[in-house]
């Protein structure tokens, strides 16, 4: 058992890492705090319980997963909410550009063919079963029983989705490769 009181000297050095974690799930800065926060909160109240000598980064990101599955599940439930202020705002700065008469530099085309949010896009995609496996494993570096930990699943399962999300991804990207030309199509 350990002890709240040596909680934040183990379990805060992993906060940039499950923040970086949280954003790649949420994709937005403010959810991703909030994630954390909450992971950290239900890590503290219990962390009593946690066994000294095991893998407190899996734990930690098993609390993680399970937060961020919570609050998605929620979301999913709740109707979608825009920010009316955000749109003008993205109206006017269009209005503004096209009147303006600019054209974006060769430069500023070329980027925007390879831009790293298709490749984001491409992860964010998949279906959340085979996305957590893949972002553990080949984002965050996590073992398979580091996977399985987090994921509360057996190994075979981590090896299965994580194959199959690879297989799926891989699709998805040659498909974005031959949507830019750089490739040809089979």
């Amino acid at each position: 058992m350990a002890d709240q009181a040596n909680f934040e000297r183990d379990a805060m050095e992993f906060a940039p890492q499950l923040y970086a974690a949280a954003l790649r799930m949420t994709r937005n800065p403010a959810d991703a705090e909030d994630v954390v926060q909450e992971t950290y909160l239900k890590a503290y109240r219990a962390y009593d319980s946690f066994e000294e000598g095991t893998n407190l980064k899996a734990w930690l990101y098993r609390i993680l997963t399970n937060t961020y599955i919570n609050k998605y599940r929620k979301a999913q439930r709740r109707p979608s909410e825009v920010e009316l202020g955000e749109l003008q705002d993205m109206y006017l700065f269009r209005r503004l550009g096209e009147q303006s008469g600019a054209t974006p530099s060769a430069e500023d085309r070329a980027l925007d063919m390879f831009v790293d949010g298709d490749i984001i896009d491409a992860i964010d995609s998949l279906p959340e079963n085979f996305k957590l496996p893949v972002i553990y494993a080949d984002v965050e570096g996590f073992s398979y029983k580091e996977i399985a930990e987090i994921l509360d699943v057996p190994i075979g399962t981590v090896m299965s989705r994580l194959h199959r999300g690879r297989k799926v991804l891989q699709r998805k990207l040659w498909n974005l490769a031959v949507e830019h030309g750089l490739v040809e199509p089979a």
